[in-house]
């Protein structure tokens, strides 16, 4: 027989019934969800028009006001700063996080299943949370921002770390083990250099990560230019909280361009 002459595989594999209930389920709630939380359209239009008359929020916010670029620049600096320090301790306490959380690394199936869940707990809860316990903890300022990016950054690297070395090659590990490699020596020359690329990625994604939540953590008094922003819209100073807006969004652009130019240098 041809291959002309062979039936067409189906466009769509069967679900079956179970799949056709799931999908029906999942559809309810989008619509359900649609319906109960969504604007509707003659408020959006009504906003939209609010936001655009000339006493309305568009109109006050332009021209942007600089004259502050010295302190906001400063406030920038910090911002960058807590979420440099942030994401270098996450990422540092992410990784003995993320080998204990990994099924051929861990030493007993209890340890396992804790480092599993604690990396679970950080990565569920918002910074912004973290952010408030923090300032509880330390008081108000930079110190509990970078407390709540660490901790965020801890649940973010560790999952994608312990993926990273699940999905590693065994052979070089089993051969190791059966020469009578220790764990910390299986991990040092096997599983580590194997990961080390979608480490780095993973890292430098967390750094653009903590850029643009760092500047949110000031919103709750943990420090970096949030704390301006916050002050400006309290205020109602709208031209001075744009300049800060795009100020933050060149130091974002400028962190993504960086990383990026450092991803395709080193992977």
């Amino acid at each position: 027989m041809s291959d002309a002459s062979l039936p067409a595989p189906p466009r769509f594999r069967q679900i079956g019934l179970p799949g056709y209930v799931g999908l029906l389920v999942v559809g309810a709630l989008v619509v359900s969800s649609l319906a109960a939380t969504a604007p509707t359209m003659d408020k959006l239009a009504r906003g939209l028009t609010r936001l655009f008359a000339p006493s309305g929020l568009f109109t006050q916010m332009f021209p942007p006001d600089f004259s502050r670029i010295g302190p906001i620049s400063w406030k920038l600096l910090e911002t960058l700063q807590m979420a440099v320090a942030g994401c270098f301790l996450g990422l540092i306490f992410a990784l003995p996080f993320a080998i204990l959380a990994t099924d051929r690394l861990s030493p007993h199936p209890l340890v396992r299943t804790v480092a599993r869940a604690v990396i679970a707990l950080f990565r569920t809860v918002p910074d912004l949370v973290w952010a408030i316990i923090f300032i509880i903890i330390v008081g108000l300022g930079p110190a509990a921002g970078v407390l709540a990016i660490m901790v965020d950054k801890i649940g973010f690297a560790g999952r994608f770390f312990a993926e990273a070395m699940e999905e590693t090659d065994p052979g070089p590990q089993d051969a190791l083990r059966a020469i009578g490699a220790s764990r910390l020596g299986i991990i040092g020359s096997a599983v580590l250099p194997a990961c080390l690329p979608s480490f780095t990625a993973t890292s430098l994604f967390a750094l653009e990560k903590s850029v643009r939540g760092s500047a949110a953590l000031g919103l709750v008094g943990a420090g970096g230019i949030g704390v301006d922003l916050k002050v400006a819209f309290d205020l109602f100073n709208y031209d001075e909280a744009l300049a800060i807006i795009l100020m933050l969004l060149a130091l974002v652009i400028a962190v993504e361009q960086g990383s990026g130019w450092i991803r395709r240098k080193l992977i």
